[in-house]
């Protein structure tokens, strides 16, 4: 099977363990996950977080969103944008519309944008993932080309263990990240970064 096909199968088995957690052990499983990062050395020391709006099952940051915000941190999402490009935002008020994909976004020309290395920290979504910290996404590349960017950040993904492979479909484009938060554990993928 080529790798086109492998993370398309991966993809689809991902969306469907991910939207198919009961509710109880959703809520369960995002307040572990939100607190296991607030607990993290590298969310402790971040001041420029880029975090994402949760669409179609994956797990919600809004608990780490309003914690972060409390803190004094900057919260940023990603904007997509033409040729698969992504720009950090710190939505302003009245600061949100449904973006490409249907995904609430904030709007650009009311946000405060924040550049790739300025981030400490970039929570990164995902459809499947393996332990050593390879994913699959939604198969347009938008983080892929953004993260080299990002050169003083740990990139951290953020899943249910229902995602997790054995082996993710990854290949030579597909960036590796930092580490991977559960609800369950934390996955090291380099040791570039003290997570």
């Amino acid at each position: 099977m080529e790798i086109r096909d492998r993370k398309a199968a991966q993809r689809r088995a991902g969306i469907m363990a991910r939207r198919g957690l009961p509710q109880a052990e959703r809520a369960a499983a995002n307040a572990a996950i939100c607190a296991r990062i607030l607990a993290m050395p590298c969310f402790q020391k971040a001041e420029n977080l880029l975090l994402y709006a949760a669409f179609g099952g994956e797990v919600d940051l809004a608990v780490l969103a309003e914690q972060a915000a409390r803190l004094g941190k900057t919260v940023a999402y990603p904007v997509c944008g033409e040729n698969f490009t992504l720009t950090a935002a710190v939505p302003g008020p009245a600061g949100w519309e449904m973006g490409a994909y249907g995904i609430r976004t904030p709007v650009l020309e009311r946000a405060a944008l924040i550049r790739p290395e300025a981030l400490d920290l970039v929570l990164v979504p995902c459809t499947a993932f393996d332990a050593a910290c390879r994913r699959v996404g939604m198969g347009k590349g938008y983080y892929d080309r953004y993260l080299p960017r990002c050169r003083n950040a740990v990139a951290l993904g953020v899943a249910f263990e229902a995602q997790r492979v054995p082996e993710a479909a990854a290949d030579e484009q597909d960036w590796q990240l930092d580490g991977f938060v559960t609800e369950r554990k934390v996955y090291r993928g380099t040791d570039e970064f003290e997570l």
